[in-house]
């Protein structure tokens, strides 16, 4: 039975939970410098900044636009049947949503990933199948397989649980500009993981991170893009 877990879900410009700014952008100009990274206690980083263009932008996605595009770590992990899975690989061609988090998250977590399975559940069978919602977990001791997979067929039948090695975790995460810290073990025994809460989009047509969603993206951002995404349509 896993202990009792709370957490940090450290994000930009979250207004759910508790969770910290780690991060801004500038409130003018066409395009910002965002730093995709995120800190638990002690300090952030601003490694892996990237420019992103802002809503003046010509694009027809709400979320972020990159003007960075990050290429798809290579990443293997098991995924919720215990069988190994290789995120690059078996996502290629698809348009990939991609958050690390845990199942232990009291809000940015459940939240975020329960306003994509609304979004995803509104797209038509055939739309569904051309996106992949991949969530990486940054407390594996906890995130077994089964937990993992329990966790998230509350939210989308067909997204994707990955659990295994952090260090790997955490490697991937950080070509990403995302930072995962190790869970720390309090006192009382529950636990806190501090994480990025970016979702990143990556597009079918170069497998690269094009758009960024926020820890406060709205549920009907995600009903706007979705469809677009399932499309292949450029950012």
């Amino acid at each position: 039975m896993p202990r009792p877990t709370t957490g940090t879900t450290t994000a930009a410009t979250s207004s759910r939970g508790t969770t910290r700014r780690a991060f801004g952008a500038a409130a003018l100009g066409l395009a910002a410098t965002l730093a995709l990274t995120a800190c638990g206690s002690g300090g952030g980083s601003t490694d892996g900044a990237a420019k992103v263009v802002k809503e003046t932008s010509n694009s027809p996605y709400q979320g972020t636009v990159l003007a960075k595009q990050f290429e798809k770590p290579e990443l293997v992990l098991d995924d919720t049947s215990g069988q190994p899975f290789d995120l690059r690989k078996q996502t290629a061609g698809h348009s990939t949503l991609l958050f690390f988090g845990y199942t232990s998250c009291p809000d940015v977590c459940p939240t975020t990933m329960g306003d994509i399975g609304v979004a995803m559940a509104a797209l038509s069978p055939e739309e569904q199948k051309k996106i992949d919602v991949v969530f990486v977990s940054t407390d594996p001791e906890r995130d077994t397989p089964k937990v993992l997979r329990t966790w998230l067929d509350s939210m989308g039948k067909n997204f994707i649980g990955l659990t295994g090695d952090l260090n790997k975790v955490k490697a991937a995460a950080k070509t990403l500009g995302v930072m995962v810290e190790d869970p720390i073990v309090n006192k009382d025994g529950s636990v806190t993981s501090s994480h990025g809460a970016q979702v990143l989009a990556f597009m079918p047509s170069d497998d690269k991170a094009h758009v960024l969603y926020l820890s406060n993206s709205s549920v009907d951002t995600y009903k706007h893009d979705l469809p677009l995404l399932a499309k292949g349509v450029p950012a």
